[in-house]
């Protein structure tokens, strides 16, 4: 007799920390309560849901190794603020990136000059009068289609390893990333309408939308690269997975 009501009374008891759970997940998750939202005291929830304080503490405990909520000793428990992990914000390499989708990558050098730096260069690459840049343009395909146009800038000041490099078979991305350590990157993503070079380029029509990523690196302060990395619209998705954190 006493062990049906107490298997029973646990069915209870988890069916209403689901419940609860569920309902403070989805409060923040929708944005109702935004980050750095109190949540209601433990108090507050065992009147609301007629439960035990233990039930609470479960659910709150669970959030909280959720990272959906952080708790702060004698203030109770907030929203955590969410951040970024997502390869966005790392250096990545258009021949990984390519394969690792499954598929077949190629590359195609379109122009290659040393030059000293020209005044629209020395904006890009943040480097003073005369300094020697290595001017790279060239094509990254994906399963014989177009994938992005590499415009790059190398500060032959801080890689002047780059000269003794053949870029008509190794692309600078990939290089660079395998090679030359950095310390600070700037990433700026934006939009553009296909110019008439860029339409023939890329193969897609005059006007198409396209993504931009610009790039620059630095290694303890002295500028390595500019970059400025042009894909179809159509084939390229930026996603990133948020944690949240206090």
């Amino acid at each position: 007799m006493t062990v049906k009501p107490k298997a029973v009374a646990e069915g209870t008891t988890k069916t209403l920390y689901q419940r609860i759970r569920g309902d403070l997940e989805a409060k923040i998750t929708s944005g109702d309560w935004p980050p750095g939202h109190r949540v209601p005291f433990e108090h507050e929830l065992m009147e609301t849901y007629s439960c035990s304080r233990m039930t609470v503490n479960k659910v709150i405990s669970a959030l909280a190794e959720a990272g959906l909520v952080v708790r702060r000793r004698r203030a109770g428990s907030f929203v955590s603020r969410p951040r970024v992990q997502s390869a966005i914000l790392q250096i990545p390499d258009l021949k990984g990136e390519v394969e690792k989708r499954g598929e077949r990558y190629q590359y195609r050098l379109i122009d290659l000059r040393k030059r000293v730096a020209l005044a629209h260069d020395k904006t890009r690459l943040a480097v003073g009068a005369r300094a020697q840049v290595l001017a790279i343009r060239c094509l990254h395909e994906a399963e014989g289609q177009p994938f992005a146009i590499e415009d790059r800038l190398i500060n032959l000041q801080a890689v002047p390893d780059a000269l003794r490099e053949d870029f008509s078979t190794t692309p600078p991305n990939t290089w660079l990333v395998g090679h030359v350590p950095w310390t600070e990157a700037e990433h700026r993503i934006t939009a553009c309408n296909a110019d008439k070079d860029l339409a023939k380029d890329l193969k897609i029509d005059e006007g198409a939308a396209c993504l931009v990523i610009e790039r620059r690196t630095w290694r303890n302060g002295e500028p390595i690269t500019a970059v400025r990395i042009t894909h179809p619209g159509h084939l390229y998705d930026l996603v990133a997975r948020f944690t949240p954190t206090g």
